[in-house]
């Protein structure tokens, strides 16, 4: 929604003009000023593009381009046909990186409000290393992906902590398939069942699944899974368990 925001105020009604800037300090500037404005949020880096008078903007992980009198602002990627390489893709990686490591403690107290026993949690085999919460769709195929390497998260020492976040929305069937998983006896047993592609027997009870669907949608989820890290970090899409224990590890040593 962000992205549709700006495309929309850049493009189609158009920034503010703004007096000429003298420098380049005036420019980066001026920029800033509009994106606080527009996204309410402060850039991670502002940085001259190999394009005279456009500007590379970081806001979290996601790149504009911002011409340098603040009016215009392009969403898209740029690329160097000289050389083959996609300019915008190297420096979203890296400004997805940096956002990972800036704590979002609004989101951990959140998750606390929300309390594990709302939760179905895979606990990490041994020494705990890490806990993280996972917003799932049990008809997502990545979600799935991602629950038949549960034991090699657990291995690495990760606890997998789960929310509902049905997609299709409330009265879908993954909706309902999501209540009967936190209905059953035995949650864990029926969550993997469910995942697996298997049928659990419908039911009823007082459950949790709208206020995750609620609290998913207000940390910004847009599709599953979505991990939210140990910093409140939110962190989209499947990750391989050794490829996450790594960043993990990388994020925690980044904050002592």
């Amino acid at each position: 929604m962000k992205l549709l925001k700006v495309v929309m105020l850049g493009v189609v009604l158009g920034f503010p003009a703004a007096v000429s800037a003298d420098s380049k300090k005036d420019e980066i500037k001026l920029i800033k000023a509009q994106v606080m404005k527009e996204l309410k949020s402060e850039p991670g880096s502002i940085k001259e593009s190999p394009i005279s008078g456009l500007y590379e903007v970081a806001v979290g992980s996601q790149i504009f381009y911002f011409y340098k009198d603040g009016r215009y602002v392009i969403s898209g990627d740029l690329f160097d046909m000289k050389e083959g390489l996609n300019l915008t893709q190297t420096a979203r990686s890296k400004a997805q990186m940096a956002a990972l490591r800036t704590p979002k403690p609004e989101n951990i107290e959140a998750l606390n409000k929300m309390g594990e026993k709302t939760m179905i949690i895979f606990a990490a085999k041994g020494k705990v290393k890490h806990t993280i919460s996972v917003f799932t769709d049990i008809d997502c195929g990545y979600c799935r992906k991602l629950h038949n390497e549960m034991s090699k998260y657990n291995a690495h020492g990760i606890t997998i902590r789960y929310l509902a976040y049905p997609r299709a929305g409330v009265g879908s069937a993954s909706y309902k398939k999501a209540v009967s998983v936190w209905c059953a006896d035995d949650r864990k047993k029926a969550l993997t069942i469910a995942k697996n592609g298997g049928a659990v027997k419908e039911k009823t009870c007082d459950n949790p699944v709208k206020a995750h669907m609620a609290l998913g949608q207000k940390f910004g989820v847009n599709g599953t899974p979505a991990l939210v890290l140990e910093n409140g970090q939110l962190y989209p899409g499947y990750v391989p368990a050794d490829k996450l224990i790594k960043l993990l590890d990388s994020i925690k040593n980044d904050s002592k």
